[in-house]
Formats: structure tokens, C-alpha cells, sequence
């Protein structure tokens, strides 16, 4: 569907929100926004070019005003693209109270504007009109403040309008984080996270800041250089403290060559490992990067979790989203891995890649159920803008990224299956389906830093290129510094990087 959306505003209120809502309904749309006091400047509200959104806000006296929502189609084939039930202006009406607090009046415009679409669309979101990606917390928060299970399941269905499952499947998931964090002092201590920005190729699906390693090949020494340093520095602001948690992260960590590999390795545990550290997590996973050699140096280190992360078991969709690997390799690399003694391996899987619904998705579950990893990472494809995917999504057909309520019972069941239960969740932007990404774990196999991260339960210095330094603050707060993504402008402004962490832990 290539249909075109305006959305107008009244005020600068409750963007982000409506925006999401509307995405989650039509994933595919193209949505522009703006304000109402701008729409005579500029050519781009135009009813007779597109689709228009418009939500304003009507004073009705000193206590409390009318939100209006209005969906006008640009005609009747914009209306059935959009699956509108009505072929004429759609338009709805709340009235908010003054005096109720933000989150208060948000809800109930989240409210109108969800009530509006789902009547005239007949879609239910599975995550109801939740725009934000921690679901989780949102489930813990309801349970601390003394609700019981199904009270605050039923909260959720509610004031969100989620559906039963996911209200369950949030439920289980906190009650999973509260038993694994309950006798972990977070605040105590920190996560460390480090980034290596190589891959082989470049996944047709991938926003992260990965680089093609034949293009860098011969700075990857330097970047292991300015990567020291950058280490170097973090242990100096920590005072002497050692992180809890490590997570070599990437692109693919064990993109490096054995060598190189050896060399991090040897760095961090003389600079960071102690009795202190709780979980050391390297991300092997590219299967076509991992050798005999490699898991060898790894099980020279307290290494107590990899990952071999296949994405799917179909060769044709890894072929067409980028992997130059065989499905044969992906097992050959799980086993490899099994006989160096890990104990603690993790597959990931996306589901709603291109030309992928129940039969491949099933196909690729029964292989994970043969290989029996120790936890499973399923993530619902999101089409960012940074991606090659959603450069090219006109070559591929709309329902190629579809995803149901039905793959995600199956992969839930694969977990089950494998003694798996939910232990983290989150949401993300244009995310397929309007569903979720759901890590399972076995008992004791659960990622502590995914949790951390995940549930802003504790400090996270990020090094490398790319990597966010995440600080909890006493009352809550979360301040950030950023590494810059490009490689090039990394090298060069290391020094930069460090000083705005310094600054940041000033806090």
C-alpha cells in the first residue's frame, strides 16, 4: 500500500503518540505531520493530495475542552486501501478535564483515536493503543502499587485496551524479571557494554552501525586501539569499580580474526573481570564467523553466554535478506559451540521477514527444536528508515512482512516446547504486526544485561562505535551520551566520546 497521510495538530501535544497509533494501523502508509498554524505556508496539508489526520483541541470553558479527531479519505480507493469501513470524513469527540494530569488527558486521546480506527478498520491491535516500548514496566509498575495478577491484567485491557495474552504474556514476563532481579543490587554497580561495528555483509534489515569488514579490514587493528582507550577511560571514571555484567555486542564480535579476538578478550578480563561479574555475554552470532579456534579463545575467559543467531532456517530468505550462510552452517556452529562446553547458548529468530508466514516460520521452529538452544530471542521485523528493506520494500509485496497472532502463539509454543518461559520484552517503531520482541530463557539461563538495558534497572557504560551510555539516576531519570555510529568519525573523535561520558557520570 502506498497510500499518503497527513497528520495535523492543533498544538504540539501528544505527537509521537498519535503518530505511532497510526503507524501501528497502517505500517505501510507513508505519514507526514505538521501543525495546523502551518499549514498555509506550505503546500503539504492539501485534502486533494492525500489522506489527512487532523487532531485539534476546542476550548469549552475554564475546566475543560473538546479533542476532536477527524480522518478525512482523499477518496473512495484511498478509503478501501486504508480498510475504512466509511468512504466519507470520519470524525470523533472526547472532553478531557483541565485539571486531570498529562498522562491522564493522554490516555483518553490515545482513547479517541484508537476507538476511531479500530471501529472503522475492524482491527484490533494486539497491544491495544500502548505506544511505548516497555510494556513491562508499565506491568510492574501496576503490580507495586498492590495490584494482584488479574487485577492488573485486567488494568491493562482496560485503560489500554491490550489484548488478554499479551496482558498475560506481560504479566509472566515481570513476574520472571522480579524473581531474577530480586536479590540483585542493580544500583550498586554498573553493565559494560562493548560494540564491535563489523559484519561480513550488511543484513537487508539491519539499522545498527554495522560495516562491511572486507571495507575495513585494515583498521580493524585500529579500531581495536581506539577501543582500548576508550576502555581505559571508562575503567578510570569508574574509580576501581568492576561491572556486574559484560556484553560484547556488535555487528559480529567474532568477525575479528582469531588474533584480534584473543587481543580484546585478554584486555577486558585484565581491565574489567572480577569476582564481582555476574554474566559475561559475547555475541558470536553470524554462524559463518564462528570457528573452532574462536570458541577456544572465548573459553579461555569467563564467557558464560554466547549467542548463534540464525534469523531464520529457510536458505531462500537468507539469501534474500543478505546472510551468506547455509542453514547447514548455522547447526554445524550451534554444535561447535555445544562441544566447546557452552552451556548457555542463544539463538535469535525474526519473524515477518520477507515471503516468510506459517510454513516457513514452522520449518525454521522444529530445526531450532532439533539443535535445543538454552534461550530464545524472538524479534518481530521492525522497517526502519536506515534499513535497505524498507529502501527497497517496493520490490518486495505488502503481505511479504506479514506477522500474526497465530507465528507468535508458534514461537511461544517452541519455547515452551524447549522449557523456555518469557524473561524480557520490548516494543519497537513499525514493528510487524504491531507485536513484540520476546526473549525466553530457561531457568537460570535468563541475560541479566537484557533486563538491565531493557528495564532501565541499572547504569550502562557503552563503548565503540555506536554505543549509548545509559545513567540511572537516584529519582529515576535516565541521562544518555551517545557515541557517534559513523567508523571513520569514531577514530577521530575518541577523545570526544570520552569527555562526554565524563561529563555524564559528573551527574
Amino acid at each position: 500500500m502506498h497510500t499518503r497521510i497527513t497528520l495535523l495538530f492543533g498544538r504540539h501535544d501528544f505527537e509521537y503518540d498519535i503518530y505511532s497509533l497510526l503507524k501501528a494501523f497502517w505500517p505501510q502508509a507513508e505519514i507526514s505531520s505538521g501543525y495546523a498554524e502551518e499549514a498555509g505556508e506550505e503546500d503539504l496539508f492539501t485534502q486533494d493530495k492525500e489522506t489527512l489526520c487532523e487532531l485539534t483541541f476546542r476550548e469549552d470553558g475554564t475546566d475543560s475542552e473538546t479533542v476532536c479527531f477527524r480522518l478525512t479519505p482523499l477518496n473512495a480507493e484511498d478509503a478501501a486501501a486504508l480498510k475504512l469501513s466509511s468512504e466519507e470524513e470520519i470524525y470523533r469527540e472526547t472532553e478531557v478535564c483541565l485539571s486531570w494530569d498529562r498522562i491522564t488527558i493522554k490516555n483518553h486521546v490515545k482513547e479517541l483515536v484508537y476507538r476511531t480506527l479500530s471501529e472503522e478498520t475492524g482491527v484490533r491491535l494486539p497491544w491495544g493503543d500502548l505506544t511505548g516500548i516497555r510494556p513491562v514496566k508499565l506491568m510492574s509498575g501496576l503490580l507495586d502499587s498492590g495490584l494482584a495478577d488479574d487485577e492488573a491484567v485486567k488494568y491493562m485491557q482496560d485503560t489500554w485496551f491490550v489484548s488478554n495474552g499479551k496482558a498475560k504474556l506481560a504479566l509472566h514476563t515481570a513476574r520472571r524479571e522480579e524473581s531474577i532481579m530480586r536479590d540483585f543490587p542493580a544500583k550498586e554497580g554498573y553493565s559494560l557494554y562493548i560494540g564491535i561495528p563489523f559484519c561480513p555483509t550488511i543484513c537487508l534489515y539491519c539499522s545498527f552501525g554495522s560495516h562491511p569488514l572486507n571495507r575495513w579490514k585494515k583498521k580493524t587493528d585500529l579500531y581495536l586501539d581506539v577501543l582500548e582507550k576508550e576502555l581505559l577511560g571508562v575503567a578510570d571514571m569508574m574509580q576501581g569499580r568492576r561491572p556486574d555484567t559484560i556484553y560484547v555486542g556488535g555487528g559480529t564480535p567474532t568477525s575479528l580474526s582469531e588474533q584480534q579476538l584473543l587481543r580484546l578478550m585478554t584486555f577486558v578480563g585484565d581491565t574489567f573481570v572480577s569476582d564481582r561479574l555476574r554474566e559475561f555475554t559475547v555475541e558470536a552470532g553470524r554462524p559463518d564467523t564462528i570457528t573452532a579456534e574462536k570458541l577456544a579463545v572465548l573459553r579461555q575467559f569467563p564467557v558464560s553466554r554466547i549467542s548463534v543467531n540464525p534469523q531464520t532456517m529457510n536458505q531462500q530468505t537468507l539469501d534474500r535478506i543478505g546472510r551468506q550462510h547455509t542453514v547447514e552452517e548455522t547447526a554445524a556452529a550451534f554444535i561447535l559451540a555445544r562441544e566447546a562446553g557452552f552451556d548457555n547458548i542463544n539463538m535469535d529468530l525474526i519473524v515477518g521477514l520477507p515471503g516468510e508466514g506459517e510454513k516457513e516460520v514452522a520449518h525454521t521452529l522444529e530445526e531450532i527444536r532439533k539443535l535445543g538452544p538454552d534461550s530464545l530471542t524472538v524479534h518481530s521485523l521492525a522497517l526502519k528508515r536506515a534499513t535497505r528493506l524498507h529502501l527497497f520494500r517496493d520490490v518486495y509485496e505488502e503481505e511479504s512482512f506479514a506477522n500474526s497472532e497465530r507465528i507468535m502463539e508458534m514461537t511461544e509454543q517452541c519455547a515452551a516446547d524447549l522449557g523456555m518461559t518469557p524473561y524480557y520484552l520490548y516494543r519497537q517503531k513499525n514493528i510487524a504486526g504491531n507485536f513484540e520482541n520476546v526473549g525466553y530463557a530457561r531457568t537460570g539461563k535468563a541475560c541479566l544485561y537484557n533486563i538491565l538495558i531493557m528495564e532501565q534497572r541499572q547504569t550502562i557504560l557503552g563503548t565503540g562505535s555506536g554505543a549509548s551510555t545509559k545513567l540511572i539516576l537516584d529519582d529515576g531519570r535516565v541521562e544518555r551520551a551517545e557515541n557517534v555510529k559513523d567508523l571513520g568519525q569514531y577514530l577521530e573523535r575518541i577523545d570526544e566520546m570520552l569527555e562526554r561520558k565524563r561529563e555524564l557520570l559528573r551527574l
